[in-house]
């Protein structure tokens, strides 16, 4: 990797709003990849950094990339429980039910983490609560197997669009 990618690669993991608008003015790729398959927007939003993240959004950055794991960056802000950054990459085009390569969902994460108000958020923005993982787990039983009453109560109350 070459220096400004590597540039671009940490300004984002803490949050360098100058040094992203300098690397993104010089044309560094923002969606070059680590040695973990981490671009530089699941850094950005896995940091809750989220004027960096609308940085890298509007200079090109793919929502919807993977890290090795097959990881997004929604799945990260839901695993962290960063509504914010949630809400901005939905409305940049996140997919909501992507899997990962256990076939976890950014909801499922939310729900195994106690990041309630990720979950009431992603079920308002249409999530798919009866999707499974490779074990057969909906989010429901994985929320039971973390006690998440919160949760479970979210994902068995019928969904409001007010």
């Amino acid at each position: 990797m070459e220096l400004l990618e590597k540039a671009v690669i940490q300004a984002a993991r803490v949050g360098e709003i100058p040094v992203l608008e300098e690397l993104i003015t010089r044309g560094v790729n923002v969606n070059i990849q680590d040695e973990k398959g981490y671009t530089p927007l699941i850094l950005a939003c896995y940091n809750n950094h989220l004027e960096a993240a609308q940085l890298l959004i509007t200079a090109g950055a793919d929502v919807n990339s993977k890290d090795l794991g097959g990881n997004t960056a929604l799945m990260g802000a839901a695993f962290k429980g960063y509504p914010d950054i949630v809400e901005l990459l939905l409305t940049h085009g996140a997919e909501i039910n992507a899997q990962h390569g256990n076939g976890g969902t950014a909801l499922m994460f939310a729900a195994m983490f106690g990041r309630n108000p990720v979950v009431k958020l992603l079920l308002e923005k249409g999530a798919d609560k009866n999707m499974k993982d490779t074990r057969g787990m909906t989010v429901t039983d994985l929320a039971a197997q973390q006690n998440n009453k919160e949760a479970m109560d979210l994902l068995e109350a019928p969904v409001r669009f007010d």
